[in-house]
């Protein structure tokens, strides 16, 4: 359950203000109706961060989807006001609608959509932040939110294409840790009764099997609640720009995986930076609205140290290529763009260009992952059953003997 503020006019006309709880802002609505009230204003009340949010992961998505449509009502010549108004109604998820509703009520205030969109961080990233500010600042709204919209389809397919990619990877590595797990709890057990007494005899790798059963069996739990309390600090010390900062230093180390991400980071920032310089977007400031694009700290600071200089008069890609954070491909391209003053258009190819290379990359990705994974469980099986088979020959062989 949700808590909304709300205004509203009983029969009699008089106003009508306060509180209710439900579990969205449709039935918030419903609930004041059945009291005999008109609803004005239903809000919903920000949480302690500061902010409401929208159920689950569907903000983002659906935040995208009310761009595009408002992206066509306003190059349509619809006032900003009307069409914020007619994609609020074909919002099926009341919820968001409560959400898109407070930005109406904020642009009909005088607010800047950019403004009133940055109170909403769970429904827009900072790439739609970012490029709608943009898009008020030289007056060209619709082609901006076109741009946005375009640009945004071509992130949440990227999403869908590493959601989908990394199924089967995970599947097959839960499967890998349920059959060890299995044999573990539930195989080698069985045969210890028959081992009893004569663990001096057995082979070393039969003993390091059965230690390990003993293991799981007796503190699996306690092991569990560890990782648990782990993975719990581990997260409350990501909350420390330190800590974050050395993540993502160790995540652009790691091989194959952090060249993916460098590309990934480049597309997003060259698409947003070349969307708000073919807006006619001066450089300095374009820099940084796009810096705030990067999720990498790592990558953000040595762009955010470039934006300076640039600021100061200095270039563009030579202290980018003196950081060593973007691809080398991606030098290339600002350096042409650079020379040819084409340097919106060369940005937008570059990202077109990073984006079959991530896909490519990705699949070379859990091309490996695969078979590392169904090798890992092959061998570990193998090495279970071996261990086992070993020991009971060993045996035969000293009955033999005797």
């Amino acid at each position: 359950m949700a808590r909304f503020q709300y205004r509203a006019l009983k029969r009699d006309g008089a106003a009508l203000s306060g509180q209710i709880e439900a579990a969205d802002g449709g039935a918030a609505i419903e609930a004041l109706r059945r009291t005999g009230a008109t609803p004005v204003e239903v809000r919903q009340i920000a949480d302690a961060a500061g902010r409401t949010r929208p159920p689950g992961g569907s903000g983002r998505a659906a935040g995208a989807a009310s761009i595009a449509e408002l992206a066509v009502l306003v190059e349509a010549g619809l006032q900003l006001d009307r069409a914020l108004a007619l994609a609020i109604e074909n919002v099926e998820d009341r919820r968001i609608a409560v959400h898109l509703s407070d930005i109406l009520r904020d642009v009909r205030e005088g607010a800047p959509l950019s403004r009133a969109m940055a109170q909403k961080p769970a429904l827009f990233s900072a790439t739609a932040i970012a490029m709608t500010e943009a898009g008020e600042a030289n007056g060209r709204l619709g082609e901006a939110l076109s741009r946005l919209a375009e640009t945004l389809e071509r992130e949440a397919d990227l999403r869908r294409l590493v959601v989908s990619s990394m199924i089967y990877p995970v599947a097959l590595l839960v499967v890998a840790l349920g059959v060890v797990l299995l044999m573990l709890l539930f195989v080698v057990p069985q045969f210890e009764s028959m081992f009893a007494g004569a663990e001096a005899k057995l082979p070393p790798a039969t003993v390091v099997v059965m230690g390990a059963s003993r293991f799981v069996r007796g503190y699996g739990l306690m092991l569990l609640l560890a990782i648990g309390l782990g993975l719990g600090g581990l997260a409350a010390a990501m909350r420390q720009p330190s800590v974050r900062l050395a993540r993502d230093r160790l995540l652009l180390a790691l091989p194959l995986l952090g060249e993916l991400l460098r590309r990934i980071e480049t597309a997003r920032f060259a698409r947003t930076l070349g969307a708000l310089l073919e807006g006619e977007v001066g450089l300095t400031s374009a820099l940084a609205l796009a810096e705030r694009t990067i999720a990498n700290q790592v990558m953000a600071g040595a762009i955010g140290r470039v934006a300076q200089g640039v600021k100061q008069g200095g270039g563009l890609t030579a202290p980018l290529a003196a950081s060593g954070v973007l691809p080398r491909l991606a030098i290339g391209f600002l350096r042409t763009g650079e020379e040819t003053s084409q340097l919106g258009m060369m940005l937008t190819r570059l990202a077109n260009v990073l984006d079959r290379d991530v896909r490519t990359r990705l699949q070379r990705l859990i091309g490996v992952l695969t078979p590392a994974i169904t090798v890992f469980l092959g061998a570990t099986v193998a090495a279970i059953i071996a261990a086992i088979m070993s020991a009971i020959l060993g045996f035969n062989d000293l009955a033999v003997a005797s």
